[in-house]
């Protein structure tokens, strides 16, 4: 059964230490809720690091690469040193601590990034420094700083593989320390071939795993390419529907304006109609009363003619 997920570990590992025992708490609480009792311990045996310990950490994480470099620089110091090259060795030296400072320098940037980092004059730059002057020193911390998952800041008094005696490079008159054991270069040399077996195998590990992302990512682009083609299609449908409605509507409204107008007319003509034909059914009234006058007339007039007796 798996343990908790590399990307969870390595972002409480990126977590600031005064919020790191929440973080891991509430990641051990929501794995304990998602039924998986054996990742909730594994996340609560995790332990916070001290500051100059996240400081690396942080770098290792989010600047790999410049690690990965590290690593390279401190193998070839300790070839230089096995094979006694002073000149070779100034020259590393004065790029080593080239590479320190740079490191350092980014290590104060990556902080100022991270909210609720301590503020920068808070930072032990030192601490850091040392530990990636002990890293070039000893294979075994630059694996634990190539891990991002360093507890505690590393202190190195000499230089060279432990338990190597310190070398010195002298000039003039002065002699060079003995030569280290046989013994000594051969564990070195072990210590570094395994070094570089491990760097190549996590490289290789990133490698496929960039390259599966990779696939999914442009499977997922060429779904949501074609989910756009579709939405895009789509909306040149609706436009044009809209456009044709409208038009439609356009045409409806411009009838229904002119049918309005010959309403209004139409009332018109029959109001003026009702209004004639008022009129002259009170014309023929008058003139029915008018002849139906006249013949009473008449008649009046006809009884009053006749022979008298």
């Amino acid at each position: 059964m798996p343990g908790p997920p590399p990307d969870l570990v390595e972002q409480l590992y990126r977590t600031p230490p005064d919020r790191f025992v929440t973080a891991r708490d509430a990641a051990a609480a929501e794995a304990r809720r998602a039924g998986d009792p054996r990742s909730a311990r594994e996340i609560a045996r995790l332990r916070r690091p001290t500051v100059a310990a996240w400081l690396v950490n942080l770098l290792a994480i989010e600047r790999p690469e410049l690690v990965a470099d590290l690593v390279q620089l401190a193998d070839a110091l300790r070839a230089a040193q096995r094979e006694l090259r002073g000149p070779r060795l100034r020259e590393l030296s004065a790029q080593r601590r080239a590479v320190v400072g740079a490191l350092v320098a980014e290590v104060r940037r990556l902080a100022a990034g991270v909210e609720g980092a301590p503020s920068t004059g808070k930072l032990p730059l030192a601490e850091v420094e040392a530990t990636l002057n002990a890293a070039l020193s000893d294979a075994g911390v630059a694996e634990q700083v190539r891990s991002g998952r360093l507890l505690r800041s590393a202190h190195y008094a000499g230089f060279g593989e432990v338990p190597r005696p310190q070398l010195r490079l002298v000039t003039g008159g002065e002699e060079l320390p003995p030569a280290p054991t046989q013994r000594s270069q051969d564990r070195g040399a072990l210590r570094a071939e395994q070094a570089q077996r491990a760097a190549r195998a996590e490289r290789a590990r990133r490698r496929k795993a960039l390259e599966k992302e990779l696939t999914r990512a442009r499977t997922d682009q060429e779904r949501a390419e074609a989910d756009l083609a579709g939405a895009v299609a789509a909306e040149r449908d609706g436009v044009a529907a809209l456009d044709a409605v409208e038009t439609e509507l356009a045409e409806l409204e411009r009838r229904r304006a002119v049918a309005e107008q010959e309403l209004s007319r139409s009332r018109l003509a029959r109001r003026a109609a009702e209004r004639a034909a008022t009129a002259a059914r009170r014309r023929s009234g008058e003139v029915e009363a008018a002849v139906e006058a006249l013949d009473a007339e008449e008649e009046d007039a006809g009884a009053g003619g006749g022979p008298a007796d």
